[in-house]
């Protein structure tokens, strides 16, 4: 039967999870009572580089209150964390992957690293175990940059890698770019070493696991209980699957390193079933920042060639990725695949080369965080523009809008392959302008500069290309009183997937989105799923409930016809009811599932995740010479995200990507000292944004719906946060005379700057 789904989306409904969550009503991992439960807590090594010689448990073993405890002795049997994607080199050669084991029996190699986990009946139990856990190493010489570790002579951080390279990744066609070099009229040059990020979510990892009746029930944060759920039983813990559940209860936030499995969830399985005892972990803010997964970490050069009038010819990209100690779960693909899809930005360049090495270190492993490569890539590309720009005497708004795809070349195919669905950057352009004032930045320069402060404008086109996994079935049910009930495998950490995916089934029964529950987050209650990453979630569960409701409402079609008196053939559903065509005589969706008890349908994700939202963004910042402190004074932008489900979820997603945007543009630096201590390892040295630096966000929605999935949606969680490092990186280049200053630009680094103007 036909179906159509889009009438009634786009309603700007408040978050219907927000009334529980705000109320104290929000149930988190550490919310769920455990009676008796142990609890965990891990001896971690404080050096970034050593041999481990000996771990003497004895002394812990005794203390009043310990259990256990474990080390890499007694977890011998626990198998190897791996990626789940892959990059292979020019020949065909897979990424080096040395296994990563959730305790370490010879060699540690980032400070933070597990080297026992202790097991007490009280959290004070367990410290006092963890300190009385004596360690003997022998330190080795550490390397924490990757580009410093591809250097001859570096110290070796895994046998199976010689030289410290993971892979040498590349993609495009060199010849065509060494060609249009070589006939260019003009090369701009940049080069950038991105700094580390942290995640910095408000809840903190943590895990449960409850032993019952041979089975254990690991309740933690994550991303999607079915990564997790097969990764520990098939690779780590060998375990039947039958014999672990995953659930994941609220999250508070996620923004991708609670994606990956890690050492401490298989370590609290593991633990409980070996005592048949509850074992509880929760984590503290030092070890998110030791211990879960970084991003970024990009050192690259980059060159844009352009023929006299201005048109861009190649785009080439050399760099290094530091990849940490180990390979995660998504990371082979976060800085190599990640940055290529969106390394022509929102222009047409006929050729482009990007070469990347791959490197270990002695730091945490890297992984996706917001953005997942995409804020590297279009950071080197926007400042590539505004550098070419001030080179030849253009102004930098009118060189992006020479080289804007045109609406008509949609679907446009990249030099590296990609394919853009559909969007209309000359229309965003002109909307940012407006929203902006540009017209007016003169003016606000000239009022700046009476104030002895020097402004400056930056503008920054963008795309994302949504990821993730549609390995999901989604299924609805209408209970017999009319509510309606939605298990779905994609997992919120704070986007409000209850109010979306609500909508988009309120739409398809023509109910109150108050009706609808959504369930998300257990690996017994759900088949499967994908999880959430990507920016792909509305996308993924948004098609397939509405093709469920379908199901479902075909699934009462048979009652209808009997209710109406009529043959099946001859009835339809519209408006929320069903009917027989041409006539006044309906039944309600409530009434045929109180008569049939119930009405169900299921559906599998069908189609492609791949959808390419863009934005182009406009910045201001006025710079202080006397003490190089930088301050937001506008930020504006204008967005393409496709069919739009909910315009308050939008302004949600995007206030919260641009400051993260900011934070990576201006203070947050996860750095290490060069024997690889963390020197931010509390957030009295890590600087996340603060509500009162950020300006007021501005933005104009301007949607071309995607032909790619059936409600013509656009990924949008990471495409703010790819362009705002880039938007305000131009913005204090264009304040400094074009004076390159590296991120994060803390007013240290801007002042030096001035110092050379």
């Amino acid at each position: 039967m036909a179906f159509d789904v889009l009438p009634g989306l786009g309603q700007p409904l408040r978050r219907l999870e927000d009334p529980r969550l705000l109320t104290g009503g929000g149930r988190f991992t550490t919310d769920v009572a455990a009676p008796g439960a142990l609890h965990a807590v891990f001896v971690r090594s404080p050096h970034a580089h050593a041999r481990i010689l000996d771990v003497d448990a004895s002394a812990a073993r005794v203390l009043p209150g310990v259990v256990a405890v474990f080390t890499a002795a007694e977890t011998a049997s626990l198998g190897h964390n791996p990626a789940v994607t892959e990059i292979r080199d020019a020949a065909g050669a897979r990424h080096i992957e040395p296994p990563r084991l959730p305790i370490p029996a010879d060699r540690v190699r980032h400070v933070g690293e597990i080297v026992a986990m202790v097991v007490a009946e009280t959290p004070h139990a367990a410290r006092d175990g963890a300190e009385a856990v004596a360690v003997d190493y022998d330190p080795l010489p550490a390397v924490v940059r990757g580009d410093d570790a591809l250097e001859p002579g570096a110290p070796l951080i895994h046998a199976q890698a010689p030289d410290n390279l993971c892979c040498l990744w590349q993609k495009g066609d060199a010849e065509a770019v060494d060609t249009a070099f070589a006939g260019a009229a003009q090369i701009a040059r940049v080069s950038y070493r991105s700094p580390r990020i942290l995640a910095g979510y408000l809840e903190i990892r943590a895990a449960l696991a409850q032993w019952q009746d041979g089975r254990v029930t690991l309740t933690t944060p994550s991303q999607g209980v079915h990564l997790l759920h097969r990764v520990l039983c098939d690779h780590i813990l060998h375990w039947p699957r039958d014999r672990l559940r995953v659930v994941t209860p609220d999250v508070g936030g996620g923004f991708g390193p609670k994606l990956p499995p890690y050492p401490e969830q298989a370590l609290a399985c593991f633990a409980a079933w070996e005592l048949q005892r509850d074992v509880r972990w929760v984590q503290d803010r030092s070890e998110h920042h030791l211990a879960d997964t970084h991003a970024r970490d990009l050192v690259a050069e980059a060159s844009l060639a352009l023929d006299a009038e201005g048109h861009f010819l190649a785009v080439r990209v050399e760099g290094v990725a530091n990849f940490g100690a180990f390979v995660s779960t998504v990371n082979p693909t976060i800085p190599t695949s990640g940055m290529a899809k969106v390394l022509g930005g929102l222009y047409h360049i006929p050729s482009m080369h990007i070469a990347l090495r791959c490197a270990f270190s002695n730091t945490a492993p890297v992984d996706a965080v917001r953005g997942a490569g995409k804020p590297e890539a279009l950071l080197l590309l926007e400042r590539l523009v505004d550098v070419a720009a001030r080179d030849a005497g253009r102004d930098p708004v009118a060189l992006r809008r020479l080289n804007l795809l045109p609406r008509d070349a949609y679907p446009y195919r990249t030099a590296l392959g990609y394919r853009y669905d559909s969007g209309d950057p000359a229309a965003l352009l002109d909307a940012v302008l407006e929203l902006g004032d540009a017209a007016g930045f003169a003016a606000r320069r000239q009022a700046s500069a009476a104030r002895g402060l020097r402004r400056g404008r930056g503008v920054a086109c963008h795309l994302h290309g949504s990821g993730g996994w549609g390995d999901e079935t989604s299924m609805v049910e209408v209970q017999a009183d009319g509510r309606i009930t939605a298990r779905t495998g994609t997992q919120s950490q704070g986007q409000g997937h209850a109010t979306a995916y609500a909508q988009v089934l309120a739409a398809a029964f023509g109910v109150d989105a108050a009706q609808v529950e959504i369930i998300q987050g257990d690996s017994d209650r759900i088949p499967r799923g994908g999880g959430t990453g990507g920016s792909s979630s509305t996308i993924i569960s948004g098609t397939t409930l509405s093709r469920a409701a379908a199901a479902a409402i075909e699934d009462g079609l048979p009652a209808a016809a009997e209710m109406l008196e009529a043959a099946a053939a001859d009835v339809a559903w519209a408006n929320g009811a069903y009917e027989i065509a041409g006539t006044d005589r309906r039944v309600t969706l409530a009434a045929v599932a109180e008569r049939q008890g119930g009405l169900r349908g299921q559906a599998d994700f069908e189609g492609t995740v791949e959808t390419w939202p863009a934005g182009i963004a406009w910045c201001e910042v006025e710079v202080d010479p006397e003490t190089g402190q930088v301050v937001l004074d506008r930020f504006a932008a204008a967005i393409d995200a496709g069919t739009v489900v909910n315009p308050v979820l939008l302004a949600g997603q995007l206030q919260g990507g641009w400051a993260a945007g900011i934070g990576q543009a201006l203070s947050e630096d996860a750095c290490y000292d060069a024997e690889g201590q963390m020197l931010a390892a509390t957030l009295m040295d890590y600087a996340m944004p603060r509500a009162a630096e950020l300006p007021d966000f501005r933005h104009a929605v301007l949607p071309v719906p995607s032909p790619n999935n059936a409600l013509g949606i656009k990924g949008v969680g990471e495409l703010p946060t790819n362009g705002a490092p880039a938007a305000v990186a131009n913005a204090v280049a264009d304040a400094l005379e074009g004076a390159h200053v590296e991120l994060p630009m803390t007013p240290q680094r801007v002042w030096h700057a001035l110092r050379q103007v």
